[in-house]
C-alpha cells in the first residue's frame, strides 16, 4: 500500500501570498480591535460631557468645571498606568495573554462609565478604562510586529493608527448623530456604553489569533514559534531564516545579563529615553490640542457653535484618510524622512495658523483659513508622524525587553498628552494666539532631535535592529568612555 502523504497543517508549504495576507488581515482586525475601542474612548467623551455637565434631575451628573477635568483626564493618567505596567505582564504572560486580559478592562470600564451613579464612581471607572487604552496603545503595536514579519510589518503595525483615528471619527459621527436623534436624559450613558462593542469583540477574537512567535522563542517553546511562523510566512526558507535569527537572539540574551542587569546598560537607557523622546515628539506636535480644542479655537474666529462641533467631524474624516494614505507610505518611505518631513509641513502649518489668527480681522475668511491650516496639520500629522511613532514603538527595543521598555516610552507619551491637554487652555488664555508660534518652535527642536538621533530601521527585522542599535549605542558609549 502506497504511504499516505502527510497532509498535516504543519506541512502544507508553501503557503501562497494571499492567504498568508487573509491570515495576517485577521489577526491584525482582532488586535486593532483594542485600537478602536482606544480611538472610540478617547473621541466620545468631548460628546458626552455636555450632557454630563447638566444636573442629576435632567439626567447628568451635574459636573462642575473642575470635575470636567477630572472625568477627561482620568484616562490620560489611567492609560500612562495601563503602559507602563502591560510591558511587564506582556513580557512575563504574553502579547495575547495580555490583550485578552485588557479586552475584559475594556468591557468593564465601558460599562461601569455607562451606569457610573456619581462623578466618584465616574472618575473611578474612566481611570479603569484609560488602563485598557493604554495598555493597549503598547500591547498592540508590539503584537502586529511580531506577527507580521519584515516585509509586512510597516503597513500591518500602521494600521494600529488606522483603527484609533476610526474610532475618534466613529465617536464623534455617533455623538453628533445620537444627540440629533434621541432626546433621552441618558443620552450620554448609551455614547458610553458602545465602547463595550469592540472589547467584546477583542475578547473573542484573541482566542483565534496565535501566540507571538518571538515571545514563544523567548520562553524556549520553538516547535510551537515553527508551527505558527508556517502558517505566516510564504515559504520554510523565510520560516527557517526568521526561526533562527529569533534563536539567536534569544540564546544571545540567555547568556548576557539579567534582566534586571541589562535594563540598566547605557545602550538599553539611551534606547528608552529616544522612544521617550519620540512620545514628547508626537504629543507636542499639538495634535491633541487641535483634536480636543478645535470647537474652541474656531470659535474665537466667530464662527457658530454648531459649526465648530461640525469641524471636529472634519478632523476625524481628515485623520482617517491620512492613516489610509499611511499604508501606502510606510512601506516606501523610511523611517527619518517620514518624519522629517510631517514635522516640517507641521511647523508651517502652526506658523501659518499662528499669522492668521493674530493678523485677520474676525469673520468668515478668517474662520475657513484656520480651519483649512488645521486641517492641513491633521493631515500630515496622522500620515507623516503618528504612525511612524507607533511602528518605532513596535521596532526600536531588545526582545527580552520589549515589553517592558516600549510600556514605559508609551507611557511617557500619555504624560505628554496629559500636560498638552491640560496646558493648552492656560497657555492658550495668556498667550492668546502666539501659543501656535510657541508649539512651531517646540516643533523646530523636535526636527532637530529627530535628524540627529534617529537611526533608520526600514527593511531590517527585528533581530537586525536589534544588533544594530546595540552596535550603534555601544560605540557611542565607548568613545564616552575613552
Amino acid at each position: 500500500m502506497a504511504a499516505t502523504p502527510d497532509t498535516s497543517a504543519e506541512n502544507q508549504q508553501p503557503h501562497t501570498p494571499d492567504t498568508i495576507k487573509q491570515r495576517l488581515f485577521l489577526i491584525v482586525l482582532v488586535a486593532t480591535m483594542g485600537a478602536l475601542a482606544f480611538g472610540y474612548d478617547t473621541g466620545i467623551i468631548s460628546g458626552a460631557l455636555p450632557f454630563m455637565t447638566l444636573p442629576a434631575a435632567q439626567g447628568g451628573l451635574g459636573l462642575s468645571p473642575f470635575t470636567q477635568g477630572l472625568v477627561s483626564s482620568s484616562l490620560i493618567f489611567g492609560a500612562a498606568l495601563g503602559a507602563f505596567l502591560s510591558g511587564y505582564f506582556s513580557d512575563r504572560f504574553g502579547r495575547r495573554i495580555t490583550l485578552r486580559s485588557l479586552a475584559v478592562l475594556f468591557v468593564l470600564g465601558s460599562l461601569g462609565t455607562a451606569i457610573a451613579p456619581d462623578v466618584n464612581i465616574m472618575i473611578a471607572m474612566r481611570f479603569l478604562l484609560g488602563i485598557a487604552v493604554g495598555g493597549g496603545s503598547s500591547t498592540v503595536p508590539v503584537f502586529i510586529a511580531e506577527i507580521a514579519g519584515p516585509k509586512r510589518r510597516a503597513p500591518l503595525v500602521s494600521r494600529n493608527e488606522l483603527m484609533i483615528v476610526s474610532g475618534q471619527l466613529i465617536a464623534y459621527v455617533t455623538s453628533t448623530l445620537m444627540s440629533y436623534l434621541l432626546h433621552d436624559e441618558h443620552l450620554w450613558r448609551y455614547m458610553l456604553s458602545i465602547a463595550m462593542v469592540p472589547g467584546v469583540l477583542l475578547f473573542i477574537g484573541t482566542f483565534f489569533v496565535p501566540a507571538s512567535p518571538h515571545w514563544l522563542v523567548a520562553e524556549g517553546r520553538f516547535k510551537e514559534a515553527k508551527r505558527i511562523l508556517k502558517h505566516l510566512r510564504e515559504t520554510p526558507k523565510e520560516v527557517r531564516k526568521e526561526l533562527a535569527e529569533m534563536k539567536r537572539q534569544s540564546a544571545e540574551a540567555d547568556k548576557g545579563p539579567s534582566v534586571s542587569e541589562l535594563i540598566r546598560e547605557k545602550w538599553v537607557i539611551r534606547l528608552l529615553l529616544l522612544g521617550a523622546g519620540l512620545g514628547f515628539v508626537l504629543q507636542f506636535t499639538g495634535v491633541n490640542a487641535f483634536m480636543y480644542y478645535t470647537p474652541i479655537i474656531l470659535k474665537t474666529t466667530g464662527l457658530g457653535t454648531n459649526a465648530s462641533i461640525a469641524a471636529t467631524i472634519g478632523n476625524g474624516i481628515v485623520s482617517v484618510l491620512a492613516a489610509l494614505c499611511a499604508l501606502w507610505g510606510v512601506s516606501r518611505f523610511g523611517r527619518r524622512q517620514l518624519l522629517i518631513v510631517g514635522l516640517l509641513v507641521v511647523i508651517a502649518a502652526q506658523v501659518c495658523l499662528g499669522l492668521i489668527m493674530t493678523l485677520l480681522p474676525q469673520n468668515m475668511t478668517q474662520s475657513y483659513l484656520a480651519l483649512a491650516c488645521i486641517l492641513v496639520f491633521l493631515f500630515f500629522m496622522q500620515m507623516f508622524i503618528a504612525p511612524v511613532y507607533w511602528l518605532l514603538m513596535s521596532e526600536l527595543f531588545p526582545m527580552k525587553l520589549r515589553g517592558v521598555l516600549t510600556g514605559a516610552a508609551v507611557a511617557f507619551q500619555w504624560i505628554c498628552n496629559a500636560i498638552v491637554a491640560f496646558a493648552f487652555p492656560l497657555v492658550l488664555s495668556v498667550a492668546g494666539n502666539e501659543t501656535f508660534f510657541i508649539f512651531a518652535v517646540i516643533n523646530v527642536g523636535s526636527l532637530v532631535f529627530v535628524m540627529m538621533m534617529l537611526p533608520e530601521t526600514r527593511g531590517k527585522t527585528l533581530e537586525e535592529i536589534e544588533i544594530h542599535m546595540r552596535d550603534k549605542y555601544g560605540e557611542l558609549d565607548a568613545e564616552s568612555a575613552s
